[in-house]
């Protein structure tokens, strides 16, 4: 999958845009719908209730975007947050350790191996001074303060958020190359870790810029967010580096991580130190990393479930970049060495379920997910309409840069206001349960209302954890699609997988009504007398569709279904599979 995470970027100036252009869309207003189809081990996370919300702020976003940590605190942003993700700090390719540096990268460049290479922005992160008109509090910084720029600015948001945690977060797309030599052995893992806990959570700070020193930047981050992309994988920016031996060194240094933010903790009055990562959303890519065990080290497991699609096809077919479900009519080529093709739930159920098909062992517990939402767009220009509002059809190329993300092929969703504003070039397929945007001539693919109520609600049906979005610097002024997901997040699903229609794959559209019986498919072969006694609920079928609450007996013992299923034996998916076991019969 390819990612938008990048370092820095050039300066130029937000346009003005106007509240009802902007809120049209997320509003779900007039909408219209296309017709188509060890070590130590951290405490268990409190995520069962899937209302979890966490967020990446990028270092760059005070550059063009002019959007500050004081907007987080403005918009209302910061006080529906459970943890801030900053992004993103980079892996010095000598010592491989955690370093600062005021270097540029050329993360334009898909192309150039080097793009990362000893880059960094330690101005915006701790020599940029900010006005009292653009700080949290205020007040301007002064020339003698130990640090300035985005951290300082981050402490004083904690300060008037006290509940709100912050993380810093490692690699991205542009900065992942040196992962890999950075966890090949023990010495080395330990060597980064202690770097990386030295500088951003005591604080140690280099001096640059007249700032910095011992202690300087002391009680600004709670923990540190992991982004390798990818461990094992060809597929991440070019030049990274990988090995085979990636799959077993990434739990390695998770376990590095857990292991030093705990020691941290327990010796600074038992603080608690978060310890999250970004995870792939592609099979394989997560075929590389060891599911059933990175879990008992994390808090969060942030999926990229988007940038699954892009303009990096440049003359497509069109797609969508987040689709939750696998249409029967996508034509892209399914991810090998398998027969899948990307979806969200694919993603999910290979975390939490496995996938043999491509050696995926799953046994990652659910409520430590989150689901990611893209606050962004991908898009391509000279499509035709064809028969589905330009989904799947071809195209002339990216659609062009705008003025504010400057990247052919993404947009953010301010600068969408033309398409986003306007309900008849707003369109819904309910087979992927994901929205897009056509109008006659740019297909956009993104959140709209629909598709982020679709997607809460299956989080919630599969006992996710919450929401990770990336990235706030793509919202608009007053946080709309922000708002629409934190208000998705915290609701609850109307119904979990109870449509009373077997669905051909994927599921056609959101559950409504709950069944009042059990599916009536009888079963091939259903056993006379199965080991542990007599069981009175019907068997459970193979070819039977089941939803939440359905009921079956199954090898002696009676099962629940917890959502929506079909052939997926009881007693076969695991603790956080579908089937709950209610005991023998």
């Amino acid at each position: 999958m390819q990612s938008r995470k990048r370092a820095i970027v050039a300066a130029v100036t937000t346009a003005a845009l106007t509240a009802g252009a902007l809120t049209a869309l997320v509003a779900g207003v007039g909408t219209a719908q296309a017709d188509t189809t060890a070590a130590a081990k951290p405490a268990a996370a409190a995520a069962s209730s899937g209302g979890v919300k966490i967020a990446y702020y990028d270092q760059w976003s005070v550059y063009g975007n002019a959007y500050y940590p004081k907007n987080l605190d403005t918009s209302g942003v910061a006080g529906k947050l459970d943890i801030l993700n900053y992004s993103f700090e980079n892996i010095d390719p000598t010592n491989l350790t955690c370093f600062e540096a005021t270097k540029a990268s050329d993360s334009t460049n898909e192309s150039n191996p080097n793009a990362g290479d000893g880059a960094g922005d330690s101005f915006a992160d701790y020599q940029k001074s900010f006005g009292a008109d653009i700080s949290v509090d205020g007040v301007a910084d002064t020339w003698n303060q130990p640090i300035v720029g985005n951290f300082n600015q981050l402490k004083k948001l904690k300060a008037k958020y006290p509940n709100l945690k912050i993380v810093a977060s490692l690699g991205g797309w542009t900065y992942s190359k040196y992962f890999s030599d950075a966890a090949a052995t023990d010495a080395s893992r330990k060597k980064l870790v202690s770097s990386c806990i030295d500088m951003f959570i005591k604080g140690n700070l280099p001096v640059q810029g007249g700032y910095g020193g011992t202690g300087s930047g002391a009680g600004i981050f709670d923990g540190f967010d992991i982004d390798w992309e990818y461990p094992g994988s060809p597929n991440g920016h070019t030049g990274n580096h990988y090995s085979p031996n990636d799959k077993a060194n990434f739990t390695a240094l998770l376990a590095e991580f857990r292991t030093e933010l705990n020691a941290y903790g327990a010796a600074n009055g038992g603080k608690k130190m978060l310890l999250t990562a970004a995870l792939p959303a592609g099979q394989d890519k997560i075929a590389q990393i060891e599911t059933n065990k990175v879990g008992q080290y994390l808090d969060y497991a942030n999926i990229m479930t988007y940038d699954m699609h892009g303009a990096w096809d440049a003359t497509g077919p069109t797609n969508l970049q987040d689709p939750l479900y696998q249409s029967p009519t996508d034509p892209s080529t399914a991810i090998p060495p398998g027969t899948e093709k990307y979806s969200t739930d694919h993603a999910i159920n290979a975390w939490i379920n496995g996938n043999s098909a491509y050696g995926i062992a799953g046994g990652f517990p659910s409520n430590k997910i989150t689901m990611g939402y893209p606050l962004y767009y991908r898009g391509w220009t000279g499509v035709p309409a064809g028969s589905n509002h330009g989904l799947y059809q071809s195209a002339s190329g990216p659609a062009p840069a705008r003025g504010i993300s400057q990247v052919a092929g993404t947009a953010y969703y301010k600068e969408l206001t033309s398409i986003v504003g306007n309900a008849s070039t707003t369109f819904y397929d309910p087979s992927t349960q994901a929205n897009w945007f056509y109008n006659g001539t740019e297909f956009w693919t993104g959140l709209g209302a629909q598709a982020i109520q679709a997607k809460a609600d299956y989080a919630h049906c599969h006992n996710l954890a919450g929401s990770m979005m990336y990235s706030l610097l793509d919202l608009d002024p007053a946080a709309t699609l922000f708002n629409k997901i934190v208000t998705a997040t915290n609701g609850s699903a109307s119904g979990c997988g109870t449509t009373t229609t077997p669905p051909t794959t994927p599921p056609t559209t959101p559950p409504t009504t709950p069944p009042t019986t059990p599916p009536t498919t009888p079963p091939t072969t259903p056993p006379t007398t199965p080991p542990g006694g007599t069981c009175t609920l019907p068997s459970w079928s193979a070819s039977a569709v089941y939803v939440g609450g359905n009921q079956v007996s199954w090898k002696g013992h009676k099962w629940n279904a917890k959502w929506w299923t079909t052939n997926e034996e009881p007693g076969t998916t695991g603790e956080w599979g579908v089937w709950q076991d209610l005991g023998a019969c």
